[in-house]
């Protein structure tokens, strides 16, 4: 028997697998995402999912916690496109450094993430840094589990952020974890707009 013929064999073993696999996915529902860990990325693999989703004329909405005010190039592509951003505009903690504040505008944001997934007419809602808002207690825990539980059945949501509570991946379906391995800003290299944000 040739290599050729031993690559043919595995390759047919693999998919036999995975169509048997294929075939056993018969539930179709909307899905919860988590993308977390302390690598580079989470936010990224978040807006290439949204940006898929719009290709396939999916509607989208994003709520993006702990962003600033300064220019957004994923708001920029995607806002033309229908996508609905609201943002909580004060900028990382630990500048503001200011509880009662962060708090108060992380409520006020989260009222149009409540509204969103309640809204029947979105197949994809992104909540970008959340997992700030629960390990920073800005955000009831309980509240943010029950209105994900409640949302249309057909409905995805991502949700973005270093160290993402145990209840909300107990509660997803889908959690990948960005490991760092290596990162310009440790040898001194500045963020790069259109690159890092």
């Amino acid at each position: 028997m040739t290599s050729d013929d031993r690559h043919k064999q595995r390759q047919q073993r693999l998919k036999e697998q995975v169509d048997a696999r294929v075939a056993t996915a018969t539930t179709e529902r909307g899905i919860l995402m988590v993308f977390t860990g302390n690598g580079k990325g989470k936010t990224t693999a978040a807006f290439g999912t949204a940006t898929r989703a719009i290709g396939h004329q999916k509607r989208v909405g994003v709520i993006q916690f702990i962003k600033g005010a300064w220019p957004n190039g994923e708001r920029n592509l995607l806002e033309p496109h229908g996508v609905e951003f609201q943002v909580m505009a004060t900028g990382f903690t630990w500048d503001t450094q200011n509880r009662e504040t962060d708090t108060a505008a992380c409520l006020q944001v989260w009222q149009h993430g409540k509204r969103m997934l309640q809204d029947e007419t979105l197949d994809l809602v992104i909540f970008d840094e959340l997992t700030y808002m629960i390990s920073f207690d800005y955000l009831p825990l309980s509240e943010l589990l029950e209105a994900l539980r409640q949302r249309p059945a057909h409905q995805s949501v991502i949700i973005t952020g270093r160290g993402c509570h145990r209840e909300i991946i107990e509660l997803a379906d889908t959690v990948s974890e960005m490991r760092p391995v290596k990162h310009a800003f440790d040898a001194g290299i500045q963020a790069r707009q259109g690159i890092d944000w």
